[in-house]
C-alpha cells in the first residue's frame, strides 16, 4: 500500500458497530453494509482505507507487527499484553470495565487461593499490589463457571451489564479498571503516515464532542 492509504485493524462485533459508526461521524464514506460481509479484509478505495477483521486479542498483534498501521482496541487487551504500539485516542465506546467476582458470602482459600480468567496479568499484577499470592489459572471462554464447580475462588472477567454474573449466581467483589476502546498506532506507520493518521485522529476527534 502507498503512503497514502490507511490499514486499519478493527474486531467484529460490538466495538467494530460503534468505532465504524464513529468513523461514517467523522465524514468517512465507508459502505453500510461493511460487517455483513464474511471477508476478512474489506477494500474501500475511494477512502483509501482497508479493513483487516480480526479477534479482539489480535488486533494489537496486527499493529506492532506493521501489518496493520492502525487498530481499534479495548483498554483491556492492551493492558493484558503490553504491545509496542502507541495510543493515540480514547474513542470512549463500548464501555465496561474488569472486577473480580465470585459466590456470594465466600473468602478466597487461606491455603491455596485460586483465581481464574482470560486475564492473567491483570489478574497477577492486581493481587500482586494488594499483597496477595494467589494462583492464577488460565481460561479462555465460559469464567463464570469456575467458582461454581470449585475450580477457583475468584474470577477476574470483563463486566458490561452484570447480567451473566447474576443469571449464574455470582456477585461482583472489586472494581479492577474502567475498559473503553482505544485507537493505536504502528509507531513507523505513524511516522510514515503521520499526515493521513493525524487527520483521522482530529476528524474522530471533533465527531466525538
Amino acid at each position: 500500500m502507498s503512503k497514502s492509504e490507511l490499514t486499519i485493524a478493527m474486531p467484529k462485533g460490538r466495538i467494530f458497530e460503534e468505532a465504524y459508526a464513529l468513523l461514517q461521524k467523522a465524514g468517512f464514506q465507508l459502505p453500510d453494509d461493511l460487517e455483513d460481509s464474511r471477508k476478512l479484509i474489506v477494500e474501500v478505495p475511494n477512502e483509501k482505507i482497508r479493513f483487516i477483521l480480526a479477534k479482539p486479542m489480535d488486533v494489537p498483534v496486527y499493529v506492532e507487527h506493521g501489518v496493520a498501521d492502525i487498530g481499534i482496541a479495548g483498554k483491556d487487551v492492551l493492558l493484558e499484553q503490553k504491545r509496542s504500539v502507541h495510543e493515540l485516542l480514547d474513542l470512549k465506546i463500548s464501555q465496561c470495565y474488569i472486577a473480580t467476582a465470585g459466590l456470594p458470602n465466600t473468602m478466597l482459600n487461606d491455603i491455596a487461593p485460586r483465581v481464574a480468567t482470560k486475564y492473567p496479568k491483570i489478574a497477577s499484577d492486581f493481587y500482586k499490589e494488594k499483597g496477595e499470592q494467589v494462583e492464577i489459572i488460565g481460561l479462555n471462554g465460559s469464567i463464570e463457571l469456575a467458582p461454581m464447580i470449585g475450580l477457583a475462588d475468584r474470577i477476574v472477567d470483563i463486566v458490561s451489564t452484570g447480567r451473566t454474573l447474576t443469571e449464574n449466581g455470582l456477585v461482583e467483589y472489586e472494581h479492577i479498571v474502567d475498559v473503553t476502546s482505544r485507537l493505536i498506532v504502528n509507531p513507523v506507520s505513524y511516522r510514515l503516515k503521520s499526515e493521513r493518521i493525524r487527520d483521522m485522529v482530529r476528524r474522530l476527534k471533533e465527531s466525538m464532542e
